[in-house]
């Protein structure tokens, strides 16, 4: 099989675009769903969070999710690319797992990220959705999940928020905070530490697997940057084929936060990300940080 290119990302809409515009183009498969947590949790189930270490992926962990991946993608010797978000909490783990895959990082302003989340978990029953992706339940796990997605669902019918128990990546502790912790808050930290763990992990990535690819550039300029990307994977780039993978790509929620949400959440928000965005190249405006 070739190497697989696992996609690592804090927000769900740059990892879903970069999957689209690859698996558009020749040579590149997925998944026939969203994302697959539970193939990734597979023997670690109970574990609280995903904030996995390296020392999580035993022997037996390793072999279950490469024959998924080995499956899929022996179909025709395609590359498969994959983009479960909570792998963001999770580098090296996957790293362990996938010891030959190549790294795609997307990284995205945290305010636009953040609010992009607080709609996410106010989000409603999609059956389709959840149908394709009980689908790679291994079936030992099922009675597990069935059991865990109902509490979620009654949680949510009996809080006055209508907020999910849980949803996105779970870092540690997550599940601890007060439950009228402002929803603004709890994305803006679920942004920070994948974002933070991201960084920590991929520091010990030979950095020649790596290619960090920003939001805003890749929708300002999605031709290029694709070109680009199909480089680092040393594959075809076609302008033709990379023009039409690319044709579906809009910049139109760039900076959408900054008129969509409330003063106080970009408050809150600014105050729980804007060191990390700093580091990141990015700046809160209005502000010098």
């Amino acid at each position: 099989m070739p190497s697989p290119v696992v996609i690592i990302g804090a927000a769900r809409s740059g990892t879903n675009m970069l999957r689209d515009v690859l698996t558009a183009s020749p040579g590149f498969v997925t998944w026939p769903c969203d994302e697959i947590p539970y193939v990734w949790r597979h023997g670690n189930r109970a574990h609280p969070d995903d904030e996995f270490t390296r020392e999580m992926a035993r022997p037996a962990v390793r072999a279950f999710i490469r024959r998924e991946f080995d499956h899929l993608g022996g179909r025709g010797g395609a590359r498969v690319v994959e983009k479960t978000c909570a792998n963001a909490l999770r580098v090296r783990f996957v790293d362990e797992v996938l010891p030959d895959a190549r790294f795609l990082v997307i990284v995205r302003h945290g305010m636009d990220a953040a609010a992009s989340a607080m709609l996410r978990w106010r989000s409603g029953f999609d059956l389709r959705y959840s149908l394709a992706k009980a689908r790679w339940v291994p079936a030992g796990d099922l009675p597990y999940y069935a059991g865990r997605y109902l509490l979620n669902r009654l949680r949510r019918l009996s809080a006055g928020d209508r907020r999910l128990a849980v949803w996105g990546p779970v870092f540690a502790g997550m599940r601890d905070l007060p439950r009228d912790l402002p929803l603004a808050e709890l994305s803006a930290r679920q942004w920070r530490r994948c974002v933070e763990r991201t960084d920590e992990d991929l520091a010990a990535i030979d950095p020649r697997r790596v290619h960090v690819v920003r939001y805003e550039d890749f929708v300002a300029a999605p031709a290029a940057e694709l070109a680009r990307i199909l480089a680092f994977l040393g594959a075809d780039a076609d302008p033709r084929a990379v023009a039409t993978a690319c044709a579906g790509v809009r910049g139109g929620s760039v900076g959408k936060a900054l008129h969509s949400l409330p003063a106080a959440d970009k408050a809150i928000i600014a105050r729980v990300c804007s060191p990390l965005l700093a580091r990141h190249g990015y700046t809160m405006p209005g502000t010098d940080t």
